[in-house]
């Protein structure tokens, strides 16, 4: 493993930082506390910083050199809505809010790249170091798409790295194609006829409608889309009724739909709402049908992901750079995929053991309130952005 001293040197002062960061966590678009420390460490270091963009993005500047050439590099920095079950000394302090996906950790690495970067600058042109807003559920990449980030900050490509649990310290995982899925959500009311349960006949009983409808969904996933395809209909709530002798007026449906294409997406919409109105008409009942596309599918780019790769083995070696397997859980760096080339891909964060002694009962597992980031992974992350930025701006085009 080839990491930089100058990291490893001041590693532990980056992992006081992550700790504070993880003990503060703020939501998405109110990350002001946290967008302050990130810029008062750039400050001190010498990096121009631009503020504001998506209310609470951020964006570092280390330019060298006279090369037009630039590269993105981004961290995400907001928490979760997450009642923390840790009792260690750096567990929330906000009851309900929680790091509980490492983005204080990400925060981190790239905080520990920037020093370095700034300190040394071996490499010509610019490295824009992006810290965004945002990403679990207010889709803050999208927003500082649109309020001009990519005009404002010129770059070939953007790359973007995160933890991921059970995979070895020391490796890192990668694929070339689809590596996160869209995320979509539906509502659907269907609306009966209100009776005694004891005379259903009075009534439109919209439960067994409900129930037909569940059932059909998953004829979409095994007879409309093609077997090659990837694609989920999760119906994750029904909510009717009052009472146990009252057939209930309305009843009402809700889930998630996840695909890597956006062309079996479209399918699956169609077909849902198709089955859903068709099969209210059939019992006698309204429908209701609303369907939200959330984060599109994060899509790898070939070439970057391959050059990814290859700066990958010359820090870990070949035999722990490992294919990604793609997952149906979704991430907003697919918004600055769809405007530039890039990457993303994940850093080994371990089973768990590296967990302080007060941690929760459950596993270390994203999403999860015992979850804690792995502080070893902050010079290996640091590394690799470094070598990457070094690699993508002196390799010529």
């Amino acid at each position: 493993m080839q990491l930089i001293e100058s990291i490893l040197a001041h590693s532990g002062s980056v992992a006081a930082l992550r700790r504070d960061l993880h003990a503060h966590p703020e939501l998405c678009f109110e990350e002001q506390r946290t967008s302050d420390v990130i810029a008062r460490a750039l400050n001190d270091w010498g990096i121009p910083v631009h503020r504001g963009l998506a209310k609470t993005g951020l964006v570092g500047v280390v330019k060298h050199g006279d090369s037009p050439r630039a590269i993105g590099l981004r961290a995400d920095i907001d928490a979760l809505p997450v009642t923390e079950h840790n009792h260690f000394a750096h567990a929330s302090r906000h009851p309900g809010k929680m790091h509980a996906c490492g983005h204080d950790g990400h925060t981190a690495i790239l905080l520990a790249a920037a020093r370095h970067l700034a300190q040394h600058r071996s490499f010509d042109g610019t490295v824009y170091l992006i810290f965004q807003p945002a990403e679990e559920g207010g889709g803050g990449a999208r927003e500082m798409i649109r309020e001009g980030l990519f005009d404002r900050f010129p770059m070939e490509a953007v790359f973007g790295m995160h933890n991921w649990p059970g995979l070895a310290v020391g490796q890192f995982a990668i694929n070339n194609g689809p590596c996160f899925a869209s995320s979509n959500e539906f509502r659907i009311v269907i609306r009966g006829k209100g009776a005694h349960a004891a005379m259903p006949h009075n009534g439109i009983d919209p439960v067994p409608v409900a129930c037909q409808m569940v059932q059909a969904f998953q004829t979409v996933i095994t007879r409309n889309k093609r077997p090659i395809d990837a694609g989920v209909i999760s119906v994750t709530m029904i909510h009717t009724g009052e009472a146990t002798n009252v057939v209930p007026d309305s009843c009402e449906i809700q889930g998630t739909v996840r695909t890597f294409t956006l062309d079996v997406l479209d399918m699956i919409e169609r077909r849902m709402q198709e089955i859903a109105t068709h099969t209210a008409a059939a019992f006698g009942c309204e429908c209701e049908f609303e369907f939200s596309r959330n984060y599109p599918p994060t899509i790898n780019h070939a070439q970057e992901s391959a050059f990814v790769r290859r700066v990958m083995a010359d820090v870990v070696g070949a035999d722990n750079v490992l294919e990604f397997e793609p997952t149906m859980g979704a991430e907003d760096f697919s918004y600055f995929l769809q405007e530039k080339p890039g990457a993303y891909f994940v850093i080994g964060n371990g089973d768990g053991a590296h967990r302080e002694g007060g941690h929760g009962m459950g596993p270390c597992m994203l999403h999860n309130p015992s979850y804690d980031f792995n502080d070893d992974l902050i010079p290996l992350g640091a590394t690799l952005w470094v070598r990457l930025a070094e690699a993508w701006l002196n390799t010529p085009r």
